[in-house]
């Protein structure tokens, strides 16, 4: 049995393009909150850290790490498209032409995969940080038909991986072949390495399973190394809150040792707004639990 721990304010963390316009006002955010933590994953120009120039990772980097702030999480889209030999269950109709040049851009991006991990892993060493995110390939389908082709190629990653001493999470997510908590348990018993784990988004599943607690039990909890919180997700006011109170006592429970990040994920103009009010109720929470 895993040893009890307490989530506090020590182990929150947040994406910080979803906290701020810019990389000062997201420190300046983590800071009102008392966080030692953020997340990476695009710069204030929108482009991805790791596909930055070393210079522009690093001049964040000293930023970071001047105010206090520790990298706990390098958000990539690695592997987030329609891989070889695969179709898409879901597509809107396309052109023969479209279709084309959709096949031949994500054939590059497949042949550069490992180049573009190597970039990745440079970021999160930069960043002083040794957790990557990772995807699945676009959903087809029959996801379980590409389990073992999942398994395949984060296994090849992984040696890379474990040679540069960084993990690769997996984040479930609903356009991916891995989208809920049984599809990450399952892929999981076909992937041995430890260096590769998982990073759970529960809302990224919603309205395919419920959250707590028949999700939340099918997790390989050892394999969880990290947790992400969407914004509609913890807000008081909103219809698609799931319980993050019972979600919070479990993991204590269960000794869950990783860190929790904020994920705003709102796009109507009020995502400052609404990532105050999800960080305020996620601080409650790690008050009263």
């Amino acid at each position: 049995m895993a040893a009890k721990t307490h989530i506090d304010k020590s182990r929150i963390s947040a994406i910080t393009d979803e906290i701020g316009l810019s990389t000062l006002e997201a420190i300046a955010f983590a800071h009102y909150y008392g966080m030692q933590n953020v997340e990476i994953r695009n710069s204030p120009g929108k482009r991805e850290y790791y596909l930055l120039p070393e210079p522009e990772i690093k001049a964040d980097a000293d930023l970071f790490a001047k105010e206090g702030l520790k990298v706990s999480f390098v958000n990539t889209g690695l592997l987030k498209f329609t891989w070889p030999g695969t179709e898409p269950a879901r597509r809107r109709t396309e052109t023969p032409e479209t279709r084309d040049k959709r096949l031949a851009a994500e054939k590059v991006r497949w042949d550069q995969r490992f180049d573009d991990l190597q970039k990745a892993i440079r970021c999160a060493h930069i960043m002083g940080c040794d957790k990557v995110r990772v995807f699945a390939g676009s959903r087809v389908a029959d996801p379980t038909t590409v389990y073992q082709t999942i398994a395949d190629t984060l296994g090849e990653m992984s040696k890379l991986a474990e040679k540069e001493k960084v993990y690769l999470l997996l984040e479930n997510e609903g356009s991916q072949n891995i989208a809920t908590a049984a599809e990450i348990a399952d892929i999981m018993k076909l992937m041995p390495s430890r260096w590769v784990g998982f990073t759970w988004d529960p809302h990224n599943a919603y309205g395919k399973e419920k959250t707590y607690p028949e999700a939340y039990s099918l997790l390989p909890m050892p394999r969880m190394l990290n947790l992400q919180i969407k914004g509609k997700g913890v807000m008081p006011e909103s219809p698609e809150k799931e319980d993050w109170r019972a979600i919070f006592a479990a993991l204590n429970n269960d000794g869950y040792e990783g860190k929790v990040g904020l994920e705003t994920h709102l796009f109507d103009g009020t995502l400052i707004t609404a990532a105050h009010k999800s960080m305020d109720e996620i601080m409650k929470i790690v008050r009263e639990v």
